[in-house]
């Protein structure tokens, strides 16, 4: 089995991605709610690039009569109309289960639509990661690890998740890793603890200074959830 790490969504090259599984990564924090919301219940999760699609997808469902509800955020603020934030706490069972999550966010449902050429795109967080990685074992194929990051650039914490992961596997399987896939293990090797690495990232400091450190202890969380979603190119089930 290969392994690499794209660094964030303006590295993707859809190409690269043909017969390989991705798992697209955005613990902070769209691949967290959706991983949450899932496990709480909702019947599907659709992501969409922009507000209007998202707007216009929640009017097609309702004309049917389904349920549904908006989550999501721009620059990590709640948009205006929608049901919910970006916060996975905020998608409990009581909010979301037998219900459709449509999500719009600045940069893991950006990521998500460009992996559309994947053989299978798997949905990554720290809450899920063991779980990804058992997976990932069980498939037997080349695999990337698509990292969100923020705005175009480089993120900390979607980088140290990719290293958990691949950490996992290394622990039951042999990999040929590429070097930055080697550099995202050895991150983690060095930083086992994932709150007090991902200080330093820019990304958390947006999220502190919005007061979601409850958001950012949830989503640091090793292992609390036991279930892959799987994007099929329109919705994640």
């Amino acid at each position: 089995m290969k392994i690499d790490v794209i660094i964030s969504a303006d590295h993707i090259k859809p190409e690269y991605l043909k017969d390989k599984i991705v798992v697209v990564i955005d613990m902070l924090r769209a691949t967290s709610v959706i991983t949450t919301a899932l496990f709480n219940g909702a019947k599907r999760v659709i992501p969409t690039l922009t507000v209007e699609e998202a707007f216009e997808k929640g009017k097609i469902l309702k004309s049917k009569g389904e349920a549904f509800v908006l989550g999501g955020e721009r620059q990590a603020l709640k948009i205006e109309g929608f049901n919910f934030s970006n916060s996975p706490l905020e998608y409990t069972k009581e909010c979301v289960q037998n219900k459709t999550v449509i999500i719009t966010t600045t940069n893991g449902t950006r990521a998500l639509n460009l992996c559309k050429k994947a053989d299978k795109i798997l949905i990554g967080a720290m809450i899920n990661a063991k779980k990804v990685a058992k997976k990932l074992k069980e498939l037997n194929k080349d695999v990337i690890f698509i990292n969100a990051g923020t705005n175009g650039k480089f993120s900390m914490d979607d980088f140290i998740c990719s290293g958990y992961m691949i950490n996992e596997l290394l622990k039951e399987i042999t990999c040929d890793l590429s070097d930055i896939a080697k550099t995202a293990n050895l991150i983690y090797e060095g930083n086992k603890n994932i709150i007090n690495y991902i200080k330093n990232a820019t990304h958390y400091e947006i999220l502190k200074s919005l007061d979601l450190e409850k958001d950012l202890e949830y989503c640091s969380s090793k292992d609390i959830i036991d279930i892959v979603p799987l994007f099929d190119g329109e919705e994640i089930k």
